[in-house]
């Protein structure tokens, strides 16, 4: 028998899947203290009136097996936008199958359908298997870039400042 692969857009009764998958993710990065995301809370981010991302799920022989969420940015020099891919996840059961690849490619053509000028995403440095899989794809690491983040009471502090 042949395996079948394919990736289907999340709805809303996803939500729960999504989850699962979020926190699997989350476990194999060590960070699964780190999650707060609820139901009901990816019902409105993602299904709400205003949606902030898309999710697509991977499909091995009709079971989910991956996912990806993603959400459009825009580049000021390239005059056009993009595809900021903030997770992907395989679980490890079914990785070694080319669903990484096949998930990627797809965000891949979905930017070339909406005229995107890049696709692009982060990825932990310890995570060399990730990075020589990225690598082999043809993606390059933007080593001159560093991000930054602020959340939580750094959040609130810089947000209140902008009124003083």
């Amino acid at each position: 028998m042949t395996d079948t692969f394919e990736i289907k857009p999340a709805t809303l009764e996803d939500i729960p899947l999504i989850l699962s998958f979020i926190k699997e993710l989350a476990e194999y990065e060590k960070l699964l203290h780190e999650v707060t995301a609820t139901e009901e809370l990816l019902k409105e981010t993602l299904f709400g009136e205003k949606t902030h991302a898309e999710i697509v799920i991977g499909y091995l022989n009709q079971l989910p097996v991956s996912f990806a969420l993603f959400f459009q940015n825009f580049s000021t020099f390239l005059g056009r936008p993009g595809i900021y891919l903030e997770d992907l996840f395989v679980k490890p059961e079914a990785r070694g199958n080319g669903i990484g690849q096949k998930m990627l490619s797809y965000i891949a053509y979905l930017a070339k359908q909406r005229n995107c000028g890049r696709f692009e995403w982060s990825v932990l440095n310890w995570n060399e298997s990730a990075i020589g899989f990225y690598k082999h794809l043809g993606a390059k690491p933007m080593d001159e870039w560093t991000v930054y983040r602020v959340t939580g009471p750094a959040l609130d502090n810089l947000a209140a400042s902008w009124k003083k």
